[in-house]
């Protein structure tokens, strides 16, 4: 079960997806302003948002960024009519776990959704804290701490590969099952894909000088996380 916020001023849409949501047994509130987003984020402590950008007195993305700074433990989801490349990028790097053009059809939201809530009870199993070297994980707050201290903030597909990884540690992964497990059904990831996503799973792993983690390439394979202990 999610605790959702949903943020949208299409009364049709925003009443659907309420109705919905709540059907399949999701605790769900809607706000249709900036202003009641703001209060019902404080009061329900929602973990997922479902975020309109083209709000009536604010934009969402403005919106999106006051939340990330507040808490770092939920998973953001952007709807919006507005396919443009540039926004899409802006609300990735919010933190956004994906950005879903309208139109689209519920049973696309609710397959992204399942994988989420799926990826959350996976994360239930592991340590509240992880040490190694002079590294951090903390896979339920979506976050990690490099060697210097710095407290990084992770995406939801990227705290579900390294959890991936972290759970096969000293096993070789290869792209095809980490497109599996973390995308599924969708057409969009490719190989390429998933080596984007290391890269910055990567830099945070080299911060380390006891490479207290490393995160290996298997040529033509895929990658394999090492602890050193």
């Amino acid at each position: 079960m999610l605790n959702i916020l949903i943020v949208e001023d299409e009364a049709n849409l925003g009443s659907t997806l309420e109705e919905y949501l709540k059907g399949l047994g999701h605790l769900c509130v809607w706000a249709k302003t900036g202003a009641e987003a703001r209060e019902f984020f404080a009061n329900t402590k929602p973990n997922l948002i479902l975020m309109d950008i083209g709000l009536p007195d604010t934009s969402g993305l403005i919106l999106a960024k006051a939340f990330r700074a507040l808490r770092k433990d939920f998973v953001l989801l952007f709807l919006s009519a507005l396919n443009d490349p540039e926004i899409k990028v802006e609300a990735l790097e919010i933190g956004a776990e994906d950005y879903i053009t309208k139109p689209f059809a519920l049973k696309e939201l609710i397959l992204r959704l399942d994988r989420i809530l799926k990826t959350q009870n996976n994360l239930e199993t592991l340590p509240e804290e992880i040490n190694h070297g002079g590294l951090k994980i903390w896979f339920r707050r979506y976050e990690v701490q490099d060697a210097e201290g710095l407290i990084i903030s992770l995406s939801q597909k990227e705290c579900a590969i390294l959890e991936l990884l972290y759970k096969k540690q000293n096993t070789a992964v290869d792209r095809e099952e980490i497109i599996e497990q973390i995308w599924g059904d969708d057409k969009f990831p490719s190989n390429r894909t998933v080596d984007n996503y290391i890269v910055k799973l990567r830099k945070w792993c080299e911060s380390d000088p006891k490479k207290g983690i490393e995160i290996q390439s298997i040529r033509s394979i895929g990658y394999k996380l090492i602890i050193n202990m």
